[in-house]
């Protein structure tokens, strides 16, 4: 990684976050996800003996020889963005960046000892200049936060379940982390989002990044409202089937779907939380070591206490009532799907239509595919 110069300035006037601290804009299930993943049996054990073992020095060359490395000479703007992102957030050094021929629109931030950027020729062709850097705040918030560590490992791990999934419970406990690691990993994805934001600090530039992942280069056919309508019709639409289909579906994804994340930015920059960091009021990094995880947990809870109060998914709903004492789960759960007593099951049909579309495998980020399509598909 090379010094990082304060004297690189923006190329546009833009608010600047002296020492900033990740938790500023991590999601609150990104923070209680990551503490629950730590706490998992076996995950410190797994964690430590990875740490020695993993090819990082092997993937530095691999990118090095067979990649371009974003510099004044090459990609000058990707590097100059970088720069900028890593001023904005106040990133101390400046993570290598690399440009790796593939048509597929990707990026990542891995690495054990130092996070390493690299974004892929469909994603610089996809995108305009703020719209990419939106992407390389994103990553550069993935550095920021240290979760390009995990996300080696996820790499990793994932890779390894496919190799011994040939021996009896052999990737048992393997893939039980690995679940885990999704499941945090999905979470961190809403908090780079926010990183992106921050050094964007364009709402729109970043509603336009994640619609083109999600429907490519054709703006003049699409249109943001219609978008994040998509994903308030997908949290709200159809029944308790639905809802469990939607939790089988997002099961072996490294990545929220593309319209829940636009949805859950813009909601973000409309809130308190999101005005008082950019009026320059945020929690600091030299406070960090200060942090309370007992009040990190009841923020947590509280987040997702309201997110199953305001939720329109009819589980969700179904969670809040049995909370508020409306009634018993078994109960309620047998009426919804039967569709007795009045239940929304009965005016569906075949419920598991609503899935073809849904596991087309087609990724949310700035398109990142799953781990299982090799360590250069991944953020």
């Amino acid at each position: 990684m090379t010094d990082h110069s304060h004297e690189s300035v923006p190329s546009r006037q833009r608010r600047r976050y002296p020492g900033i601290s990740s938790r500023a804009y991590e999601h609150p299930a990104d923070r209680s996800a990551l503490v629950a993943l730590r706490r998992l049996s076996g995950f410190d054990t797994v964690f430590k003996a990875l740490s020695g073992l993993l090819p990082e020095r092997s993937l530095r060359l691999l990118f090095l020889s067979d990649s371009v490395r974003v510099s004044d000479a090459q990609f000058a703007h990707l590097n100059d963005m970088l720069r900028d992102a890593c001023y904005i957030l106040d990133l101390e050094k400046v993570p290598p960046m690399y440009v790796n021929q593939d048509p597929r629109p990707n990026a990542m931030c891995i690495g054990l000892d130092e996070p390493i950027i690299v974004v892929t020729t469909g994603l610089v062709e996809l995108l305009d200049e703020e719209e990419m850097r939106a992407v390389v705040g994103h990553e550069v918030g993935h550095a920021l936060s240290g979760h390009a560590v995990y996300r080696t490992i996820l790499l990793f791990l994932t890779n390894l379940a496919l190799k011994v999934a040939w021996i009896p419970l052999g990737n048992v406990a393997i893939m039980a982390i690995v679940t885990a690691l999704r499941e945090w990993f999905r979470k961190s994805e809403l908090s780079a989002d926010r990183a992106g934001l921050l050094v964007g600090q364009d709402i729109k530039a970043s509603m336009r990044g994640l619609m083109k992942i999600a429907g490519g280069n054709h703006l003049h056919e699409m249109n943001v409202d219609a978008f994040l309508a998509q994903a308030e019709e997908y949290e709200k639409g159809g029944d308790l089937r639905d809802s469990v289909l939607k939790i089988l579906n997002v099961l072996p994804r490294s990545h929220p779907f593309t319209t829940v994340r636009a949805a859950e930015l813009k909601k973000w920059s409309e809130t308190r939380d999101y005005q008082r960091i950019v009026d320059g009021h945020y929690p600091r990094r030299d406070e960090d070591k200060d942090t309370s995880v007992t009040d990190s947990f009841r923020e947590s809870a509280a987040h997702y206490a309201d997110t199953v109060r305001t939720s329109k998914d009819p589980l969700m709903k179904l969670v809040g009532d049995i909370a508020g004492g409306a009634g018993d789960l078994g109960g309620k759960l047998r009426d919804k799907f039967t569709g007795a007593a009045g239940g929304s099951g009965g005016a569906r049909g075949g419920g598991g239509a609503t899935t073809k579309d849904a596991t087309d495998g087609s990724d949310g980020t700035w398109r990142r595919a799953d781990p299982e399509e090799g360590p250069g598909a991944e953020s």
